[in-house]
């Protein structure tokens, strides 16, 4: 499975909110600017995490965007899955979808790809923003250190 931009950003974004939630409202210009992102491209990412619930606007001078839950809360997979859709390998193993595909029960392949996409959602599911913090405090003092 090969993420589009939509997801990777995303997840950029929501890490950025996260390391700096303690700041109050954070602009998408400061969030584009650190992570070098287009703001435009950043906008529409923001109404899709808006929408699962996962950040909140605020309005006014001093607005921007917040988390909409702390960062243990919310998952990787959350945010993959707010802006690419349900975690498929393939169409025919969809998650949370019945298949429509009539080569279903024979289909030797199948149980393959349903494991692919179960360790797949596994994975982003285990790994929180709070996670992705600390990760990213260890590489950032790794460069400082080397």
């Amino acid at each position: 499975m090969r993420l589009t931009t939509k997801g990777q950003y995303g997840v950029k974004a929501m890490v950025d909110l996260a390391q700096h939630r303690d700041e109050g409202p954070i602009s998408l210009k400061n969030v584009a600017k650190r992570q070098d992102i287009s703001e435009h491209y950043l906008e529409q990412l923001a109404g899709g995490l808006r929408k699962a619930g996962l950040i909140k606007s605020v309005r006014g001078v001093q607005g921007g965007y917040v988390l909409a839950k702390e960062p243990e809360e919310i998952r990787i997979g959350d945010i993959i899955r707010a802006l690419e859709g349900p975690i498929a390998p393939v169409g025919c193993v969809s998650e949370g979808q019945q298949t429509v595909c009539q080569k279903a029960r024979t289909c030797r392949t199948r149980p393959i790809w349903e494991k692919v996409r179960d360790s797949i959602a596994e994975v982003v599911d285990a790994i929180t923003l709070a996670e992705a913090i600390k990760d990213e405090e260890i590489i950032q003092q790794t460069v400082e250190e080397g």
